[in-house]
């Protein structure tokens, strides 16, 4: 019985000391991901393949022999077609990390930092899974597939620090790569635009998820408030009456959302709003809806 207990003993300590090298962001992002992908189907990429996939405008640099006269003809412009994926492309994903997203207004809820960091690794879970080339917008390394992709995926997100960049610094991406972009957005509309803007001239599709706390969503606070800033220089604003100001808020919010959606309908891009207040689940599906779907889920 003494030995019994001692080789159990040495097991459990065993089994401990490697429980421990697992990251619990990973642990969390790869629950949330294997919830997911239960109820995603395939999903459609383009490239070098034969089935029809889409028309899109002509770009510098295409094939002469990728351009569709019939549908040329039809309009000014001239057309290339598309065909479906069948090698594999890059993603790039990208999650604010500027004093802003630490907000959360209640202990019982994430902070829009956390919850960015998890979607960003279950999404990088599900898009490994499908057999994707995935890596982190600005952190220096070349796309990868398999297991050792999504543990430095991971590291990278939990060494981060605090920056006070609102948007990700343009990089020359390879053509046809997707971007995923998740932060609250409420940030200048116009450094936003600018950035969309420089992605889609090189032909890169990006997908928006606008990450918000369920306090900025509805302000329910009453009374008199102040509020702090989290960005330098924002400072603070004493608010008599909170409930004075709530309906030019929630209508400047709306206005702020609706020019994010224009814009990203304008470059072909995706725009989504998940707040921090729901399920995580709810979020990740939105991104995989995005992408179209992913498939060899496994």
């Amino acid at each position: 019985m003494k030995s019994f207990s001692t080789s159990w003993k040495k097991a459990y300590k065993e089994a401990a000391k490697t429980a421990a090298g697992f990251s619990p962001l990973l642990v969390a992002a790869e629950r949330v991901a294997s919830t997911v992908s239960q109820g995603i189907h395939g999903r459609r990429r383009l490239g070098q393949g034969d089935a029809f996939w889409q028309f899109r405008h002509y770009h510098n640099g295409d094939s002469i022999s990728s351009i569709d006269w019939r549908q040329s003809a039809r309009t000014d412009s001239i057309f290339v077609r598309e065909k479906e994926w069948n090698l594999a492309q890059s993603i790039w994903l990208w999650g604010d990390h500027s004093p802003s997203m630490q907000y959360n207004s209640s202990d019982k809820l994430p902070t829009k930092q956390e919850r960015t960091d998890l979607l960003t690794l279950a999404l990088a879970s599900l898009l490994n899974r499908a057999g994707e080339r995935i890596a982190i917008l600005g952190a220096g390394l070349e796309p990868e597939s398999g297991r050792a992709a999504l543990i430095k995926m991971c590291a990278v997100l939990e060494s981060r620090k605090e920056t006070g960049e609102n948007v990700p610094v343009f990089e020359l991406l390879p053509r046809h790569a997707h971007v995923v972009l998740i932060s609250d957005f409420l940030s200048d509309l116009k450094n936003i635009k600018l950035t969309i803007r420089a992605f889609s001239r090189i032909g890169v599709i990006g997908h928006l998820l606008q990450v918000i706390d369920p306090a900025e969503e509805n302000l329910p606070f009453k009374g008199r408030v102040e509020f702090e800033g989290l960005e330098e220089g924002e400072g603070t604003a004493l608010v008599l009456d909170v409930e004075d100001i709530k309906e030019q808020y929630l209508k400047r919010l709306e206005v702020h959302r609706r020019a994010l959606s224009s814009i990203c309908r304008r470059a072909g891009w995706t725009f989504n709003v998940h707040c921090t207040g729901s399920d995580a689940e709810r979020g990740l599906a939105m991104l995989c809806s995005s992408l179209g779907n992913l498939g060899n889920l496994r």
